[in-house]
């Protein structure tokens, strides 16, 4: 536990004379907080120290909650503790929210190239400290820090891209073509919604942040940000930068909270100052918190839970395939809401991709993810674990058989070793939930009309991927991924349909944080 800095009325009492057994109590109780905050700098390992924040950000001061709660970080791969974060409550979240309503006022007026400017040092500053900021990631997610980086790298590309996309918001001038409005002129200007809450989950520490909050400064809004706790480092980090970057204080706003989830979460979906919402988590709190923006319509982005289909169909290359599952079933140990879910392959090509599959998962190496070695860390916690278990014993029990992996992993940390299943039937848990881990499930098929029937039997549709060398079926089966295993970037639209989400992020994802405004000019 990191212990939060000494009151200024206690500091003060410190530098006044004091009787000596005081003096030498107090002087104890300064070494073991300096040796205390020396033990966490060590564990963080950085090169700036000064990114590790042990408070929440509200109009630009770094504050502790209230009632004096607190949140314990732990590292997924070791259980070792990395620090405490503020238990806030309604009270600061209200405050938090004020507070970018206030600064709104201001900031929503600045010009398109002042917000790309500091957007711009934003991403330069991100850049700089990559390697510090994976190391964060790494240390409360467990992802190995190459994929670390690549997040880094993949979250700074959105500040980059929305620092371009602000000096690109056109609005138009539209003429009547008819009676009796020839006398009119039509002027349409796109203006910042207002204030924006923001609520992500924690398998993207940081890229989910800005994915969400690049769009939201660059049209002019400003944001308050709830992380997951799991994770909320990456978040403190990034407010930090953002705070050198020159973005002015209140724009960014961040509350951290786990049992107060329920309240905070709330106030930030009802609160009559906010205007949008964006979420990325699962589809039964997406819902919750839609009904709750729903209370005085607001503006609702949301990317919410996946069951990915990943089809192999019997003229695709089949060790292109073996790569494209590998990339998009075992990136962040299978902890991505795009992960191939339920990977379907026909019957005639079944056992080369799956004795292909199964030959390079059992070269994977499950460890620390500082170590240079490590290709797979841990789950985030010990509940994942348990679900990933539910799915591998409902499958087994069902007629699937273990290729590879298939239990958890002895010793430290939250470890599940990648597995491969064969066999599985339909009607396999797997097929029906969202694993969100490091598990193959495969399902033989034989005709096409049978295994996009079998895609489409879900009540989600975020992502989906096929290999195939008929260019016919790219139309005809319409999936996300042809030929690959990876499908998002900050360049591109990103989002899902049925209950998988609303909206988009990505690409021109700064439209979903504008209001379109008509001013009609008569009597010309």
């Amino acid at each position: 536990m990191f212990p939060q800095p000494l009151p200024f009325s206690h500091a003060l009492r410190v530098l006044v004379k004091a009787p000596i057994a005081t003096r030498q109590s107090n002087r104890s109780s300064l070494s073991l907080w300096y040796r205390m905050a020396s033990t966490n700098a060590n564990i963080w390992g950085l090169q700036d120290p000064s990114l590790i924040k042990y408070q929440s950000y509200i109009d630009g001061k770094w504050v502790s909650a209230k009632e004096g709660g607190s949140i314990l970080v732990t590292n997924p791969a070791t259980g070792e503790e990395l620090g405490t974060v503020p238990e806030m409550g309604l009270e600061e979240t209200k405050s938090a929210i004020a507070a970018a309503g206030n600064a709104f006022a201001s900031w929503g007026k600045t010009t398109a190239r002042h917000r790309h400017d500091i957007l711009m040092k934003f991403y330069n500053l991100m850049r700089e400290h990559n390697d510090d900021l994976a190391r964060i990631i790494t240390l409360e997610n467990g992802k190995t820090l190459t994929e670390a980086k690549g997040e880094n790298a993949y979250s700074a590309s959105f500040m980059e891209w929305y620092a371009e996309e602000a000096v690109r918001i056109y609005g138009g001038l539209y003429f009547p073509f008819q009676r009796p409005f020839t006398n009119l002129r039509n002027v349409v200007i796109k203006q910042p919604v207002g204030v924006v809450s923001i609520l992500t989950p924690w398998n993207f520490p940081s890229a989910m942040i800005t994915r969400k909050l690049g769009a939201a400064l660059a049209a002019g809004c400003t944001a308050v940000i709830k992380p997951p706790p799991e994770t909320p480092f990456s978040a403190l980090a990034l407010a930090e930068l953002s705070r050198r970057a020159g973005v002015p204080d209140g724009v960014i706003n961040i509350v951290t909270t786990q049992k107060n989830v329920i309240e905070v979460g709330r106030e930030m979906c009802e609160n009559k100052i906010v205007r949008k919402i964006s979420f990325t988590g699962s589809t039964p709190v997406a819902k919750s918190l839609y009904g709750m923006a729903a209370s005085t319509l607001k503006k609702v982005s949301i990317e919410a839970g996946g069951n990915a289909p990943f089809i192999v169909f019997d003229d695709a290359d089949i060790d292109q395939a073996v790569e494209g599952a590998i990339s998009c079933k075992f990136r962040g140990s299978g902890q991505t809401c795009v992960c191939a879910n339920r990977i379907y392959v026909q019957s005639s090509v079944y056992a080369d991709f799956a004795s292909k599959l199964a030959e390079k998962v059992t070269a994977f190496k499950v460890g620390n993810g500082l170590d240079e070695t490590t290709t797979h860390g841990p789950l985030i916690h010990e509940r994942a674990i348990s679900k990933v278990e539910r799915h591998v014993e409902d499958a087994v029990s069902r007629g699937a058989q273990v290729l590879v992996g298939g239990k958890r992993v002895d010793g430290a940390g939250t470890f599940f070793a990648p597995t491969v299943l064969s066999e599985v039937p339909a009607g396999a848990l797997s097929n029906f939930e969202e694993t969100f881990g490091p598990v193959a499930a495969l399902t033989k098929f034989e005709t096409e009309e049978e295994v996009i029937a079998l895609a489409n039997n879900a009540d989600v549709g975020l992502a989906g991927y096929f290999f195939s060398r008929d260019v016919g079926r790219v139309w005809r089966v319409g999936m996300v991924g042809t030929n690959t295993g990876l499908i998002s970037h900050a360049t591109i639209p990103f989002g899902g349909v049925k209950e998988s989400g609303l909206g988009r992020e990505g690409g021109h994802g700064i439209t979903e944080y504008l209001n379109q405004k008509l001013i009609t000019f008569g009597g010309l």
